[in-house]
């Protein structure tokens, strides 16, 4: 039901998705396809890059630059092609307080230091962790950061932002100076205007991206018609030079170790988090699985790079990754493109982006909300369990209030302990008695919850002579169902009848100390392992390693 859910997102999207049953064939009108996803992503990324570092407390380029570098390496090396990276709003709001406080150098350290512990993360295939992110948490995720990208497209309406505070909450920007009436009716009507246009577009024609044609018809008619209403230049000048090799300049000390690592801890996990539930989502379009840790290692190559260029790193922007799936863009190419396109901007084409209207970019983006949102989720709610139910609205909430970081933390947390709670109740056995023989065959996991009522399963005044605990049906867990399983064998030694433990994992003969001894081995005992471990072991073996 969940998985239909985030499915039903691939619906919205006009470019039918494929599978990864082989390479894409790159005919003339794939690639033309491609490279206006490209650059369609590239209008877009340019007032998100500059708002992001001016959050930050950093010069703009050094968020484009970010854009650029981030975006280019991920869409050359990622695990999922047509994924978008670059700087981002989850990451800017704990970088402002390194700034504020070390100043800008500090920041490209640790963005050089959070690379590395990413690499790491992918070399540990530490990215294969995120499948225990369930369904509800992912679906409050994405309710979450649409809310986030919308409210976060309000201060193109506002003339002067939100005056600072100790506690920015998500409707703090709400307090800024708004525009007159006339100017802010004028810039609402241009923002419909690019959204009707989004959508109308492919009903007409698909030769050009909808997000494109919306962008290029409005700008059309605000710069033909004189009107005046903000444009990405009145944010600032994106003119800049080729990034240059550039040495953090901070001392090579503890002190400084102790500033940052705290820092690159945070901005990595946050990193990691917000671009591998961006990958679980743009595989659910494009129906393709895998690539967390190869994920891991690109993000982690980007950041460490663009720490060494003057950049203040970045992660998967689900955002931007929308707008190329809207737009058609399925391979590396358009993301490559959008780089490229990026970079072009900064170097020579500044002067004509800086005239395109903020609106049509505000449009865009609200399409993207629409579009992101997960809106089957609000039917469902009714008709899921109520704890799921609860779990997306925390999530949602917290994503908005707090960060993403947090959100998914506790929503993981709250749906463990719900799953644990759930599966304490059920550990059960069936008994049968042949003789002078008791057979208990447990159904159930056998874990820190359930330990305790594993033990109330057995009577053992009354049992015969001979007991057998048949594993079969049972999981034995963690080191608790280790030490239930020993107390009850002393239970037994201790009343003079013998007991034997029947189909328990290899693992468990190893571990289990006193009750080891009364372990009956069968041909064919359990023999558990990680799944996503066992799918690597195959594709060696059909690779002939």
């Amino acid at each position: 039901m969940f998985s239909s859910t985030l499915s039903a997102l691939a619906d919205r999207i006009s470019v039918p998705a494929r599978r990864r049953s082989g390479p894409m064939t790159f005919t003339f009108g794939r690639t033309k396809t491609e490279l206006l996803a490209g650059l369609t992503v590239a209008l877009a990324l340019v007032p998100e890059a500059v708002a992001f570092a001016l959050v930050a407390g950093v010069a703009p380029l050094v968020g484009l630059y970010a854009a650029f570098i981030v975006g280019l390496i991920t869409a050359l090396i990622g695990g999922r092609p047509g994924m978008i990276s670059g700087a981002t709003g989850a990451l800017a709001v704990v970088m402002v307080g390194l700034v504020a406080l070390h100043g800008v150098e500090y920041l490209f350290a640790t963005v050089v230091l959070m690379g590395i512990l990413q690499i790491l993360a992918g070399v540990f295939r530490l990215g294969k962790f995120i499948r225990l992110v369930p369904h509800p948490v992912m679906l409050g995720f994405v309710n979450g950061l649409a809310i986030v990208i919308g409210l976060a497209q309000l201060t193109q309406f506002q003339t002067s932002p939100a005056p600072a505070t100790d506690h920015p909450g998500p409707f703090n920007m709400l307090n800024g100076t708004w525009m007159e009436t006339p100017q802010l009716l004028v810039m609402l009507a241009l923002v419909f205007l690019t959204m009707f246009l989004i959508w109308v577009t492919p009903k007409i024609t698909k030769i050009i991206p909808a997000p494109l044609a919306g962008i290029g018809i409005v700008a059309a008619i605000v710069i033909g018609f004189g009107i005046d209403v903000p444009n990405v230049g009145d944010m600032s000048s994106i003119k800049g030079g080729l990034p240059t090799f550039h040495l953090p300049m901070v001392p090579i000390n503890l002190e400084t170790l102790e500033i940052i690592v705290p820092y690159a801890i945070i901005l990595a996990a946050i990193g990691l988090i917000e671009s591998l539930l961006t990958l679980n989502l743009v595989g659910e379009i494009k129906e393709e699985r895998g690539g967390a840790s190869q994920e891991c290692v690109a993000q982690g190559v980007a950041n460490t790079v663009t720490g060494f260029f003057g950049g203040m790193g970045g992660c998967a922007m689900i955002g931007q990754s929308m707008i190329n799936m809207k737009s058609g863009g399925r391979t590396r190419l358009s993301g490559i493109s959008a780089s490229l396109f990026l970079l072009a901007f900064i170097l020579f084409a500044s002067p004509v982006i800086e005239v395109i209207p903020l609106a049509a970019l505000v449009g865009v983006m609200f399409m993207v909300v629409i579009g992101t949102f997960a809106w089957q989720s609000l039917t469902i709610m009714t008709r899921i369990p109520k704890l799921d139910a609860a779990v997306i609205i925390l999530v949602t909430v917290v994503t908005v209030w707090h960060d993403l970081a947090v959100a998914v933390v506790v929503g993981v947390i709250v749906s463990a302990l719900a799953y644990a709670w759930n599966a304490s109740r059920r550990i059960d056995a069936h008994t049968t008695v042949t003789d002078d023989t008791k057979v208990y065959k447990l159904e159930g996991p056998l874990f820190f919850g359930s330990a305790e009522g594993f033990s109330e399963l057995f009577t053992i005044a009354d049992d015969p002579d001979t007991v057998i605990v048949d594993f079969a049906h049972s999981r034995v867990v963690d080191q608790s169902a280790l030490q239930a399983i020993e107390a009850l064998a002393a239970k037994y030694v201790a009343a003079g009848k013998q007991l034997q433990l029947r189909h328990l994992t290899h693992d468990c003969h190893q571990l289990l100390n006193k009750a080891g001894q009364l372990i009956v081995d069968s041909d064919d005992d359990p023999d558990y392992e990680l799944a996503v471990d066992y799918n690597v072991r195959l594709g060696r073996l059909g690779s002939g390693h």
